[in-house]
C-alpha cells in the first residue's frame, strides 16, 4: 500500500484504502461491487489500485461520454449486464416562459434536499431541456422530494430511450504559459489572466478545484494533467511541462475547454 501511496497526493490516500476496501470484498465474496458516481480523477485511482488483478473493472454514467459515473468492480467469471449500474435519467419539466435554470439552480436544489453529490451524476443542459443521471437508490427519494428549483414548481419524467440523452460536445484549445512556478495561484493567475492576489482571493474562498475537489491552498503544486475549474472562469487541463526558460521559469502547455459542459 505504501508504494502506491507514493505515487498519489497525501489528501487521496483515504479514498485508495476505500478502493482497497471495494477490491478484497469482491475477492473474498466472489461478487460484484457498485460505487457511487465518481469523477475523472478518482475512477484513474480505481484502476491503478486495481492493477493487472483479475478483478474487472467498467464503468457508466448512462450519458455518452459522461462526466461522473459509477464503477463496478467484478469477478471474472462476471457477464456484465446493461442494468449493473442501476442509473435512471430523469428530464427536468419546468415552466420554460417564465425562467430558464441553470446548473447552478440544480444544483442548489439538490443540497436544499440533502440529496448527497455522490449518489447523482451528470446534469446535461440543452437550452431549457435539463436531464440528470440518478443512482436508482435515490429514484423513489428524489421524485417525492425534489418538487422545486429556484422558487420555480418541476416534475421529473423518466427518459428511457437512449436517443433522447441530451449530447454534449467538448472543444479543447491548446495554449502554452510561462510561469515561475508550477503553485496554483501563479499558474490560476495566467492562464485566467488575473492578479496573483485576486488569484489567492479565489483559492482560498473555496472558488477553485483541482481534479474537482475544492482546493483552498494556493501553495498547492500542481501536476501534468491536473485539472483547474473556476465558475466563470472555464475549466482547464494542465498539459506537458515543457522545460524551464534560461530565466528558470517553467514553460506550460495547457488545455483549455470552449465549450461548457
Amino acid at each position: 500500500m505504501d508504494s502506491l501511496f507514493q505515487h498519489f497526493r497525501k489528501d487521496e490516500q483515504q479514498f485508495i484504502e476505500q478502493v482497497s476496501g471495494w477490491m478484497i470484498d469482491v475477492e473474498d465474496r466472489y461478487t460484484p461491487r457498485l460505487t457511487d458516481f465518481l469523477d475523472p480523477r478518482q475512477r484513474f485511482i480505481v484502476q491503478s489500485v486495481i492493477g493487472a488483478s483479475d478483478i474487472g473493472v467498467a464503468a457508466s454514467g448512462r450519458f455518452e461520454d459522461a462526466e461522473r459515473q459509477r464503477v463496478l468492480l467484478y469477478p471474472s467469471y462476471y457477464e456484465l449486464q446493461k442494468d449493473d449500474f442501476q442509473i435512471t435519467v430523469f428530464e427536468i419539466r419546468y415552466p420554460v416562459k417564465f425562467i430558464t435554470l441553470k446548473h447552478p439552480d440544480i444544483l442548489g436544489s439538490m443540497m436544499s434536499i440533502g440529496l448527497d453529490r455522490n449518489k447523482y451524476g451528470d446534469i446535461r443542459i440543452d437550452g431549457q431541456r435539463i436531464q440528470i443521471a440518478v443512482a436508482d437508490e435515490v429514484k423513489a427519494y428524489l421524485q417525492a422530494n425534489f418538487t422545486m428549483a429556484a422558487k420555480v414548481k418541476v416534475q421529473l419524467e423518466e427518459v428511457t430511450n437512449e436517443l433522447d440523452f441530451i449530447k454534449v460536445t467538448e472543444e479543447w484549445s491548446e495554449e502554452s504559459h510561462t510561469v515561475s512556478s508550477l503553485r496554483l495561484d501563479t499558474v490560476v493567475s495566467s492562464i485566467y489572466n488575473i492578479s496573483r492576489q485576486k488569484a489567492a482571493a479565489l483559492i482560498n474562498g473555496g472558488k477553485v478545484k483541482v481534479n474537482w475537489t475544492v482546493q483552498e491552498q494556493p501553495s498547492f503544486e500542481l501536476n501534468e494533467s491536473d485539472i483547474i475549474s473556476s465558475r466563470g472562469y472555464g475549466r482547464i487541463k494542465v498539459g506537458m511541462i515543457e522545460g524551464r526558460t534560461k530565466k528558470d521559469k517553467v514553460r506550460l502547455q495547457i488545455g483549455r475547454l470552449d465549450t461548457a459542459k
